[in-house]
């Protein structure tokens, strides 16, 4: 009978790359793993098996150079690669090792490996229940039962953790060993920069090298108990409830401040501790993780970028047309033309155009060009417009003067304090604020969303119109969220009301960056009285994209069916609501559609949806921003899950708890909607 000890390991971690061969002592952590494994007695043999992908040569020739064993095979399918290990080198028993265990007992293999023969068992663990130091795992199995969870094993989950089948068919003879008493909170794995930091210093603690047991360690800890706080903030097994993308996210915040680039794809805002967080790839309104699990998106569609859905055909071919016959040169490319002659044809009151590659450049575009034009600094602002410094200027004088404007809670850290008093904010259609500012200040600009969650009241701007000619102030409309969503062009077309300036973005690229302000040529031609540039306004993929966006928005007049399906989706919430007792609000223009429940558990609500949803194939919060690809199938499947959720919701308002059903934290409050 042969025992064969296999060692689980590849360089692909997701949280700590190439991590068996991090150095220990000056040699690869896989070398203090394979010493302190072969001393068990019970083992006949070590065997690595490790992935086939070509990022594993180097772990693959490496241990080949120590005399072991390799088998390369399926990296995701790991219960395959252990059986096809196991077959090939003749086991008749399988201990079951994983390469972040590089302080494994020999002696605890023994334990159990004498308990396994003793017993006759198919299965026998140290792990069910865990009560050894996590780090210390040890499952033993025969080839017969490995055999046979390899043809019947059909989840994901157990094939890729090899012994969950094991574990939980009733037909195999199960054994467990325990420790003397609980010592499972113990972490002493690797898989975190904190764990590879305590492992090593553990090593350090003892010269003699590979002889040193588990309780020795436990020793050291009781002499030096801080030591072992270095990696205490994570749990046992963490990994294993963990998707690649949440632990992409945890690697993530290490060496990108907040985590990413925009707060509104953080995973506090949607599901904390479970969401995806990042994506392999995108096609029409679905979405596929690390994981390679599939959702339908009916959440914010790439923050609103994409109204003709992820991936459009017609737009993919005219960029990658751009990309073969080159994105930048020393020349200009003659397609921000074109694209600046259809934005002023669609827009008739316009002259001229400048490009930027994201909304907040285009913001600052605008503002820069309107004060060059109107001569004065003063700015009156309404709603969101981007995180550069004239904007957050407004939370110098008072640290909440942008709370109603979609950020709550903003310091302007950074901010020169020399910029209070610059900007000056009104609430949407509240007109004698905005009156009294122009007639207090010396108000240069005028600068706001056309309309967010309601339209304008009592010819709200009509009259801002108005005051901006009197007072020969620049009107300028942000367009960036709601451009190309109700009409073919600007919002502020729908209302009959001309800016002076206007900007676009999101939509205008369907997921390729473009953003443009547009404006009257008087304005414009302010921007040659100062510097505005940048090298990547200048390259091609944008403006090629933005040109073929127009083209196929227009052929398939998407503005009128993201409308309607918004619109119908807006419907169906409120009859949701009604039909299970609960108060539900909309807001929100059709296409950026979002609602709530009144409730003071609305925020717990809010997150469990999401969990819930998530279960079943769906991205989704409280809002979806809508997309041609939107179908009624989609729709329909959608508020089919929706009901039932929403059901359980009525349940809780009626003194079930909620907070026994969330498997994690409660979503951050995020971004609040300007009313």
């Amino acid at each position: 009978m042969t025992t064969v000890a296999i060692i689980q390991a590849r360089m692909g971690s997701t949280r700590l790359p190439k991590k068996v061969m991090l150095p220990i002592h000056d040699r690869p952590m896989i070398d203090h793993l394979i010493d302190r494994l072969s001393l068990a007695r019970g083992v006949d043999k070590i065997v690595l098996a490790t992935s086939s992908s070509p990022e594993n040569d180097e772990l693959a020739a490496h241990v080949e150079g120590l005399g072991i064993a390799v088998f390369r095979g399926s990296e995701s399918d790991v219960l395959d690669r252990y059986y096809q290990a196991a077959r090939q080198n003749n086991a008749d028993t399988i201990v079951r090792i994983t390469g972040d265990c590089p302080l494994v007992d020999a002696g605890v293999v023994d334990q159990v490996l004498s308990l396994h023969s003793a017993e006759r068992n198919d299965y026998t663990s140290n792990v069910s229940p865990p009560t050894f130091p996590d780090g210390l795992d040890v499952e033993v199995v025969q080839f017969e039962a490995l055999a046979k969870a390899w043809r019947n094993a059909s989840d994901e989950f157990q094939r890729e953790h090899v012994t969950p089948y094991l574990r939980q068919e009733p037909d195999f003879k199960t054994g467990n060993v325990a420790a003397s008493e609980d010592f499972s909170s113990e972490r002493w794995t690797v898989d975190e920069p904190e764990d590879y930091e305590l492992v090593s210093r553990i090593f350090e603690s003892f010269p003699n090298g590979a002889h040193f047991g588990w309780q020795e360690i436990l020793a050291l800890k009781n002499d030096n108990p801080g030591l072992f706080q270095l990696n205490s903030q994570y749990g046992r097994n963490e990994g294993a409830s963990m998707g690649d993308g949440q632990k992409l996210w945890q690697r993530a915040k290490r060496v990108i401040p907040g985590g990413n680039m925009l707060l509104s794809k953080r995973p506090d805002m949607f599901l904390p501790e479970h969401w995806p967080a990042y994506f392999s790839k995108a096609k029409g309104c679905r979405v596929w993780d690390l994981d390679g699990r599939e959702y339908v998106d009916m959440s914010i569609m790439g923050i609103g970028t994409n109204t003709l859905g992820y991936g459009n055909a017609e737009i993919d071919a005219a960029v990658m047309e751009t990309v073969q016959a080159g994105n930048m040169s020393t020349l200009n490319c003659p397609e921000e033309v074109w694209l600046a002659e259809r934005l002023v044809e669609l827009h008739p009151w316009a002259d001229m155009v400048r490009f930027a590659r994201s909304g907040g450049e285009a913001n600052a575009i605008a503002i820069r060009i309107a004060r060059a034009a109107s001569g004065r600094d003063k700015v009156a602002i309404c709603g969101y417009h981007g995180w550069h410094d004239w904007y957050l200027a407004a939370n110098l004088s008072n640290d909440k003067e942008l709370d109603g404007h979609l950020l709550p809670g903003l310091e302007p850290k950074g901010v020169p304090r020399d910029l209070a008093g610059s900007i000056l904010t009104f609430e949407y259609n509240d007109f004698p604020r905005l009156k009294a500012l122009v007639e207090q200040h010396d108000i240069g600009v005028i600068k706001m969303e056309v309309s967010r969650n309601r339209g304008p009241e009592d010819g709200f701007l009509h009259k801002v119109r108005q005051l901006a000619s009197e007072h020969n102030i620049v009107l300028v409309f942000d367009e960036c969220t709601s451009g190309f969503r109700e009409t073919f062009g600007g919002l502020h077309k729908k209302f009959g009301v001309e800016p002076d300036m206007a900007m676009f973005g999101k939509a205008l690229g369907n997921g390729y960056a473009i953003t443009a302000a547009i404006g009257r040529r008087e304005v414009m031609e302010a921007a040659q009285s100062t510097f505005i540039s940048s090298t990547f306004w200048t390259e091609r993929i944008g403006p090629s994209a933005g040109l073929k966006t127009l083209e196929v928005m227009e052929a398939m007049r998407s503005w009128e069916m993201i409308t309607s399906t918004g619109t119908e989706i807006s419907e169906r919430w409120v009859q949701l609501g009604k039909q299970h007792g609960l108060p539900v609000s909309v807001s929100g223009l059709p296409a950026l559609t979002s609602f709530s429940i009144g409730s003071a558990n609305w925020l717990k609500y809010k997150t469990y949806i999401t969990q819930e949803m998530l279960k079943r194939g769906f991205l989704a919060s409280n809002a979806v921003y809508v997309c041609t690809e939107h179908t009624e199938q989609v729709v329909a499947e959608y508020f089919q899950h929706l009901d039932d959720i929403f059901a359980t919701i009525r349940r809780c308002e009626d003194g079930r708890s909620i907070d026994d059903l969330l498997e994690g934290p409660v979503c951050s409050a995020g971004f609040k909607r300007l009313n």
